[in-house]
């Protein structure tokens, strides 16, 4: 994970607007969002689907930067006041806290049209151009109407409503699981020639992190502290949102995401050592204590 960071921070020193470039107030709030650290689970999958089909890392740099920009961009809108109107993220005010509500929605919208340029940018790290259009369909999908931002408007129609568990986790790979799933994908096609049975493969072993992860950042919520996660715990339960363990309970929770760590291994029993590092990462989320 340090080496993926190290890497993800190189490529924003690239792609990233000075702070002091006009319009600078805009590129402050941009940076003062992606530079702020975070697990960076999403590029390191970017990372780490790529090793497994055999791609070199200089290959997946362009791909973990946008899907990070992406997921940076869902963050400042997510916590907006008309959404969750959460006032901390990763241990400090959030965008619109600092910058002001107008500067955070165009922050928001300007890190989402980098991400594309990124994806769409040729600098001859070896993607051709049939692959870099399919990972630019496959990223403008998971974060559009069928993917993260359907799963929010989900999300935001059931406040104070009890879903189901089959409910939950529609809007759960929808809204969390759709951007875990590109990242991997997104990696893996930068690899030799992918055999689309792996893709595939790769693909479900995402679909269950994705899910897992939720369910444990559902629990953290109920769980943990403020300074260990960096935002405000309990916001679930003032929202009136459904989550896990409001469903299925605490106990049962943690069932089903060690349930979903096994099938996500599972689906990764065809590779060799290669994916590893998948491996890991499906171990880490479901232990994780931010």
């Amino acid at each position: 994970m340090a080496q993926c960071r190290e890497r993800l921070e190189r490529s924003f020193d690239t792609w990233l607007p000075a702070a002091t470039t006009h319009p600078a107030t805009l590129h402050d709030a941009i940076r003062y969002t992606v530079m702020d650290g975070g697990k960076r689970i999403r590029p390191t999958l970017v990372y780490a689907g790529g090793q497994a089909t055999g791609a070199a890392p200089e290959s997946l740099d362009r791909a973990a930067c946008a899907i990070e920009l992406i997921h940076a961009y869902s963050l400042i809108h997510d916590d907006l006041p008309a959404m969750d109107d959460d006032d901390l993220r990763r241990g400090k005010p959030s965008c619109h806290r600092a910058f002001g509500e107008a500067t955070a929605i165009l922050a928001g919208d300007a890190l989402q049209s980098l991400a594309f340029q990124v994806l769409a940018s040729d600098a001859g790290n070896g993607i051709s151009e049939p692959t870099r259009l399919r990972m630019i369909r496959t990223l403008a999908l998971a974060a559009g109407s069928r993917g993260m931002a359907g799963g929010q408007a989900i999300d935001l129609a059931a406040t104070g409503q009890q879903l189901n568990i089959a409910e939950l986790e529609d809007m759960h790979i929808h809204k969390t699981g759709a951007l875990i799933r590109a990242s991997v994908v997104l990696g893996a096609l930068c690899g030799t020639a992918p055999a689309q049975p792996d893709i595939d493969k790769l693909d479900h072993y995402a679909k269950c992190i994705g899910l897992a992860f939720q369910i444990r950042d559902d629990i953290l919520d109920v769980e943990g502290e403020a300074a260990t996660l960096g935002k405000n715990p309990g916001m679930d339960q003032r929202l009136e949102k459904s989550t896990y363990p409001s469903v299925i309970g605490l106990e049962a929770s943690r069932q089903r995401a060690t349930e979903l760590h096994t099938e996500a291994l599972e689906s990764l029993s065809g590779f060799d050592k290669s994916a590893d590092p998948l491996r890991w990462i499906s171990t880490y989320i479901i232990e994780r204590e931010r």
